[in-house]
């Protein structure tokens, strides 16, 4: 074993390169939040309901229709997502309507959409 193990292979590292990177990178705080975030799109669940509220602003029982799944579940992921700050309500009486949170989401989805069409 070498005597230092954190010294790769070459043995060449280009500080002004790793000093520049370093400097540039967010804080830990910043990317554990951006790991949080790209959990939330790791369920297929939460994506179908991010792109049915992609296409229009709808209440839970549409939301249960066009999924095939109770209200309960439902209800359940739309408070994920709205923790996420993915998505938003409004009141209308007694029924709240969902939709995406902003322009950031929808750009998101179709970004992704876009990348793994590249193939």
């Amino acid at each position: 074993m070498a005597e230092n193990e954190d010294v790769c292979g070459f043995l060449c590292v280009h500080e002004d390169l790793v000093a520049q990177v370093q400097a540039s990178l967010p804080n830990d705080e910043t990317l554990s939040r951006l790991s949080d975030l790209f959990k939330v799109f790791g369920d297929g669940t939460r994506i179908r309901i991010l792109y049915v509220l992609f296409e229009a602003e709808v209440c839970v029982c549409d939301l249960a229709k066009l999924l095939g799944m109770t209200q309960s579940a439902v209800s359940h992921q739309l408070r994920l997502l709205k923790q996420a700050r993915l998505i938003k309500s409004r009141r209308d009486g007694k029924t709240v309507f969902y939709s995406l949170a902003d322009d950031h989401v929808a750009t998101l989805l179709k970004q992704g959409a876009e990348h793994i069409s590249e193939g």
